[in-house]
């Protein structure tokens, strides 16, 4: 086996670990799985979700309510028509597809390396040709081309469209921004890889509006501030890179993007986008802006207002992406007696469960009352992100928490019933200390922040 062999194998085994782990531990499962699977389609499971959430609460916290010139907003995922043709995506939103004359199996002609012969039969490819990848349909009961709509395959258009109504209900100065978590669409010829290249995915993304002259001074912001979001929510960054896209590569409406790469299993491949869209999504729907000056200047009798058309610095974060970079950057082994024991250490902020909750024995009514009145209970009360886990012995509890990433264990024996102290077990080390039944929140509110 050639050193690139190894390689190779190791890294589908990683990827299979963790889609196996994902399944297993009610993570993520296949779309309309029983039914055969609709590819580029993932259903969120309880852990999923709980920590997908996690993760929209970080943003949202770091990048809206910890900010005085943020503006949220949820726009419609259907819009007119008209919209996406100002934001050129009916014309120029496509990828190059081609597709085998024998099996008919079609590819991105940009990710084969043979263009001519197929990799699934051997058959002859043909001609490279654009594929739009928006989803049309139709609203209302009218047929004709007036009633064609799109899902939206990004949510910046969304925030576009508000500016105006955004400006005259709050008349921010500039520079300030717009930001919005919602779903997207994109009908992708080969969706693969997991969570990360799917036909129904969610992103959170900013459209911060500035004066054309400071757009690099706050390009290069905004890719600290990303930075910074990254690394607060556990992702691995030695594994997370800048690239600087090329011309021909960058979206049609960004005058420069910075990609921010992650190291998967199966490549270096983009996690977030940073973009300088100028003034093209404003300018095609001919919104503009009343500039006022400062507040300084106009005491003084100084400055004029003027009419302009904001530049935009957008960053742009994919939700699924996130939680699959995260999740390989957590994932973890370790090795005792003989057995593997595969872990995520999520930092407890983030995790799905901060702390699970189990009597010692769930045959014994006695334990089992304490553990849930006195100790799950209240947990629960403060921390909402709390388990109750009496299921197997507590070996298997232990293993199957820390699949799901939850920091702590707290265990409720005979000695509590006496001393009012429980065992709580730490996921990283598997260090045990007795704690205090009455102490227990401060213990676990401590070790989150």
């Amino acid at each position: 086996m050639t050193k690139d062999t190894k390689e190779n194998a190791r890294e589908n085994s990683v990827m299979e670990k963790i889609i196996s782990l994902c399944k297993r531990r009610g993570f993520v499962f296949q779309g309309s799985e029983i039914y055969g699977g609709l590819g580029g389609t993932f259903d969120w499971g309880h852990y999923g979700l709980a920590l997908k959430n996690n993760i929209k609460k970080a943003w949202w916290k770091k990048f809206v309510d910890g900010r005085k010139d943020m503006y949220g907003v949820d726009a419609a995922i259907l819009m007119r028509q008209e919209v996406w043709q100002a934001s050129g995506h009916v014309k120029g939103f496509a990828d190059p597809m081609i597709e085998c004359e024998k099996c008919k199996e079609k590819f991105r002609a940009d990710q084969i390396e043979d263009k001519k012969k197929c990799s699934e039969c051997g058959g002859k490819l043909g001609e490279v040709r654009q594929f739009n990848m928006m989803f049309q349909t139709k609203v209302g009961a009218s047929d004709n081309s007036s009633a064609t709509s799109y899902l939206r395959p990004e949510t910046a258009q969304g925030m576009f469209v508000n500016f105006k109504n955004t400006v005259d209900a709050f008349h921010p100065k500039l520079p300030f921004g717009m930001a919005q978590i919602g779903k997207a669409f994109r009908n992708e010829i080969t969706p693969r890889d997991f969570l990360f290249r799917q036909r129904e995915f969610e992103q959170m993304e900013i459209e911060y509006f500035i004066r054309s002259e400071d757009w690099e001074k706050y390009f290069e912001y905004w890719k600290g501030e990303m930075m910074d979001w990254m690394e607060e929510i556990g992702l691995d960054m030695s594994k997370v890179h800048e690239l600087e896209v090329p011309k021909e590569d960058r979206a049609h409406y960004s005058s420069r993007t910075v990609d921010f790469e992650f190291d998967y299993p199966f490549g270096k491949k983009e996690l977030f986008g940073l973009a300088y869209r100028t003034d093209f999504d404003l300018k095609n729907h001919k919104l503009d802006y009343i500039d006022e000056p400062a507040d300084a200047e106009a005491m003084a009798g100084k400055g004029k207002s003027t009419k302009i058309v904001p530049h935009v610095v957008e960053p742009t974060f994919g939700v699924d992406r996130a939680v699959l970079a995260l999740i390989l950057s957590v994932y973890a082994e370790d090795k005792k007696d003989g057995e593997t024991r595969p872990f995520l250490k999520f930092k407890p902020s983030i995790a799905p469960v901060i702390c699970a909750v189990s009597p010692l024995l769930k045959n014994k009514p006695e334990l089992v009352e304490y553990a849930n009145t006195k100790v799950y209970a209240p947990l629960k009360a403060e921390f909402g992100r709390v388990a109750w886990d009496d299921n197997g012995n507590i070996g298997k509890r232990y293993r199957r928490q820390d699949e799901i990433g939850t920091p702590f264990c707290v265990v409720v024996d005979f000695d509590t019933l006496t001393d009012n102290a429980v065992t709580v077990r730490d996921r990283d080390t598997g260090e045990q200390e007795r704690i205090k039944v009455a102490d227990l929140g401060k213990y676990i509110k401590e070790k989150i922040l």
